[in-house]
């Protein structure tokens, strides 16, 4: 998350230097004209500094997670970046700019201070203080942190390994953690088994831990017998379409005595060649499990022959715009479990030993409390009723789990499977989404944010940039919908226009999210913030009509 702190300063740094705020200066500062243009000289300095460690954090942060030294030096980073962040504001306090920053601007304008509380001299002072602590960081790094890892710790292999791992899990889950699936079920093999001789693509779309992959297994298993080959193939963000095409055809070529004999040695050329000829005239099924891009699709299905007869790719994937790939009509979408459901699931797994699974009636209050807190998210209902299936079952123990539950996910490695799922969805973020994510797993559980009021804090805290002609507003409600397509936010209603109105955030992905925010010091930010965060939250209620 250090990367974000870091894109945060090279965005107002930006500011500063594209506005040409020297020459904005009022004139009572001409005075000043020799220290401004060398403040600039020292901030374009640390902003290409800053831009070459952003491009290293955002390739190493995933890697070196759980690396003590890189974490103790990433703290370190994010101390200057802080500190880098609030020289650029004084310096904006005192120069001022003629960029337009929407209302807030005008808010912070008539909240400044006087100009006497910080000399130009001493904010130059500071910044030639903060080049010399990157120099120190860069020095502290060459010498104690190991930040290139070769071979199998590489970034790339990393993450398809977690990708792989986690596939793995869930594809092995019981027919019996299979529950409240019946209706999705039907749809699936209604759509992989129906008479439709057209080639078509179906898509199932969803959040991290709902049982995509899981549900996907158990209908392929049912299914595949039903076409004359049949392929599996799981696919990271980091995927190498030659390793995909070259394990779709071992797939397909299993248990087969023609399978070519130098698959390994082939380009991608030769890969989709001998794919396309051997599913010319076959009825296929292939699954492409978790699928993070529409690209990652589109560099496949050049070799996936569009055939007459009933061939079918079913796709699972996080983001709306590839379950958008579906044929029409075929797009599956799996919510959270209903409470009946999610109860039933959860007393299988926590009293299977139990006659009927039932839990006992001392238990029921304290039960339900932990099943409502894990939101119908099956994932975290299955590991949790593992958890607790061999805990003690008494009244006590009971109160103790529900009450540290919260630190249970965060911190039980039996329930790494649910941070694991959860964290890759964070991890395949783009660096500008980061921020803004983050910056709403602070707001209470169940909370429900307005468009209008969240676009606008998140221009407040200098998260959004401009792109092109289109406005703040424009370009972070772009960031909104992005995060809704990406289930890391959840869309509560529209307004009459159809337009997305209101969101909320799940409450264990906002666990998750806030324990990345104490270890990233993001709390720290919207604390220094708080007294112009309170003033504009009353001002933007008041200006866009919100009803609450």
């Amino acid at each position: 998350m250090a990367e974000s702190a870091l894109l945060l300063v090279i965005t107002k740094i930006g500011i500063v230097l594209a506005n040409r705020a020297v020459a904005q200066a009022s004139s009572h500062l001409s005075k000043y004209a020799t220290q401004l243009i060398e403040l600039q000289r020292s901030m374009g300095r640390v902003v290409r500094e800053l831009r070459v460690m952003h491009g290293v954090l955002c390739q190493m942060d995933i890697r070196n997670c759980n690396d003590p030294a890189y974490e103790s030096w990433l703290d370190e980073v994010r101390k200057v970046a802080h500190v880098m962040e609030d020289m650029v504001d004084e310096y904006l306090h005192q120069v001022g700019h003629e960029h337009d920053m929407g209302c807030c601007f005008y808010l912070k304008k008539g909240l400044r201070r006087p100009r006497s509380l910080l000399s130009l001299n001493q904010i130059t002072s500071n910044v030639r203080e903060i080049e010399k602590e990157l120099a120190h960081l860069a020095d502290t790094k060459n010498r104690w942190v190991s930040m290139v890892n070769n071979g199998d710790n590489s970034n790339s292999n990393y993450i398809v390994k977690r990708s792989q791992d986690l596939a793995n899990i869930s594809r092995s889950l019981d027919e019996e953690d299979l529950v409240g699936v019946d209706k999705n079920r039907e749809i699936l093999q209604q759509w992989l088994g129906g008479e439709d001789a057209e080639f078509s693509v179906i898509t199932m779309h969803g959040m991290g831990g709902l049982g995509k992959t899981a549900l996907a297994a158990n209908v392929y298993k049912k299914e595949k017998e039903k076409f004359q080959c049949h392929a599996w193939v799981s696919i990271s963000q980091t995927y190498c379409t030659e390793d995909i095409l070259r394990n779709i055809i071992k797939e397909l070529f299993k248990d087969r005595v023609n399978v070519p004999s130098n698959i390994a040695m082939m380009d991608i050329t030769c890969l989709e060649d001998t794919l396309k000829r051997f599913l010319q005239q076959k009825k296929y099924l292939i699954v492409l499990d978790d699928v993070w891009t529409p690209e990652a699709f589109a560099d496949l299905s050049r070799a996936l022959v569009c055939t007459d007869k009933g061939s079918r790719v079913l796709i699972t994937t996080r983001e709306g715009d590839v379950a958008a790939l579906a044929s029409q009509g075929h797009i599956l979408t799996l919510e959270s479990l209903p409470e009946d459901k999610a109860w039933d699931l959860f007393c299988r797994k926590s009293f299977s030993r139990e006659t009927g699974h039932e839990c006992p009636e001392a238990m029921k209050l304290l039960t339900k409390e932990i099943v409502g807190k894990c939101k119908g998210l099956p994932l975290a209902i299955v590991l949790v009723g593992s958890l607790l299936h061999v805990r003690e079952k008494t009244v006590e123990e009971w109160r103790r789990i529900n009450d540290q539950l919260s630190w249970e996910i965060i911190n039980n490695p039996r329930l790494g499977h649910i941070r694991n799922v959860l964290h890759l969805s964070f991890i395949y973020l783009p660096t500008y989404l980061k921020s803004c994510f983050l910056y709403c797993s602070l707001f209470p559980e169940d909370y429900l944010f307005h468009r209008k009021m969240l676009v606008r804090l998140w221009i407040a805290e200098g998260f959004i940039v401009e792109k092109g002609a289109s406005t703040l507003e424009e370009v972070a409600e772009g960031y909104l919908k992005e995060l809704v397509n990406r289930n890391m936010l959840q869309l509560v209603k529209r307004n009459s226009f159809g337009r997305m109105r209101i969101f909320k955030m799940h409450d264990i992905v906002r666990e998750l999210a806030n324990d990345l925010c104490h270890k990233d010091h993001f709390v720290y930010l919207l604390r220094r913030f708080q007294m112009l965060l309170e003033i504009f939250l009353t001002f933007a209620i008041w200006v866009c009509g919100i009803q609450k």
